[in-house]
Order: structure tokens, then sequence, then C-alpha cells
């Protein structure tokens, strides 16, 4: 069976990976389940560079132990057109990495106000990598588009969805179910681009 390993810890992101990969019928697990410690300096100057440096670091380490797997790692943030993309890359570090997303909410909210930008356009965007067991490798760009809310709302999802405002569905990204955000996130548009990449290099 492939196996697929993902560079994160975190169980909501692999729960995703999971949903969308499942019909594949491969095996899903973290680096963490693997046993694999990995915090490579994230130096890209794009969301792409910076998912291909996390897959790489993970994919040496499970090479080196004989793992035959296909790596993945994706890198994702937030874009806020009027503060010239800001927080962009630096989207989990805006601020500092121990601030509370709170504060970096309200701080965006905030800036993009004193912008006096009426449209506040703003997108997700996420790169996923993967490496495969050839060597070579694919990284695909997912995003969705939104505005800046004028206020927080919603408590399910996490980071910046509160203040992701989506204006055809009336509502905050944190104010959607699980399986909503899933079918229209920026994560879940890149990981569905590479399962194609999956299916016509393993399946056709």
């Amino acid at each position: 069976m492939m196996k697929i390993i993902f560079a994160t810890g975190n169980k909501d992101k692999m729960a995703e990976i999971r949903e969308i990969m499942e019909d594949l019928g491969y095996e899903c697990s973290s680096m963490k389940e693997e046993g694999i410690e990995s915090d490579p300096e994230e130096n890209g100057t794009s969301f792409e560079e910076n998912a291909v440096i996390k897959a790489q670091a993970v994919y040496d380490i499970a090479k080196a132990r004989g793992i035959e797997a296909i790596v993945m790692a994706d890198d994702s943030g937030l874009e806020i057109d009027c503060l010239n993309g800001e927080p962009g890359i630096y989207s989990a570090r805006y601020l500092g990495r121990d601030v509370p997303y709170s504060v970096k909410n309200a701080d965006l909210i905030k800036r993009t106000d004193e912008s006096g930008d009426p449209d506040r356009t703003a997108r997700f965007v996420c790169a996923v990598a993967a490496f495969f067991p050839d060597g070579t490798h694919e990284v695909v760009r997912g995003t969705v588009e939104g505005v800046v809310a004028h206020t927080p709302s919603g408590n399910r999802g996490f980071g910046y969805d509160p203040i992701f405002f989506l204006p055809d569905r009336g509502c905050t990204t944190a104010d959607l179910t699980n399986e909503e955000k899933n079918a229209i996130s920026h994560r879940g548009n890149a990981l569905r681009m590479m399962k194609e990449i999956l299916v016509k290099k393993y399946h056709s």
C-alpha cells in the first residue's frame, strides 16, 4: 500500500487530508505519527518555496530510514490586498508566533479599517508540495477569495478564520462546519489538485 507522510503534527489538518485522500486507498500519517522530528528554517520567499523546504526535509529523513513514501507539506496564510499582501508567508509569525490569534485578528481588522479600502479584499492561500519515492516533486497552489470582516465571527476553524468573510455565503469561514469549509478551503483546493496529480502518476 502506498503511504503518504504529511509534514505536520496538526490533527485537524490530518483529518482533512485523510478525508480527501481516503478513496485512493493510501495510508496517511503525520510525521509525528512516524516519529519524525523536523523544523527546517522556512526561508523561502513564497508559499511554494516554504512548502518544498518542509516536504524535502521530511522526505530526506524518511528516505534515510528506508521509508518509501510520498511526503507532503503545506504552507498557507492570509493575503490582504490593502496591506500589500500581508501577513502573507509570515501569517503564522505575524506579531509573534506565541501571540493569540484574537490579538492578530483584531490588529488586522484595525489596519484594514485604517487603510480606507472599501473592498477589503483578501484570500487564503495554500501551497502543497509532494516529494515522490522516485525523487521528483510537484507543488500546487489553492486559494479561496473573500474579504476582511469588520468584526470577528464564528467559533469553528482556527487562526484567521473568524475575520475571513465569504460574501457569497454571508458568513466567515469560522461560521462554516468542517465539511463546508473543506469543500471550499484553500487547503482543500490544493489537496484536491495534488490528488489529481497522484491519480495521473500512479493510477493512469
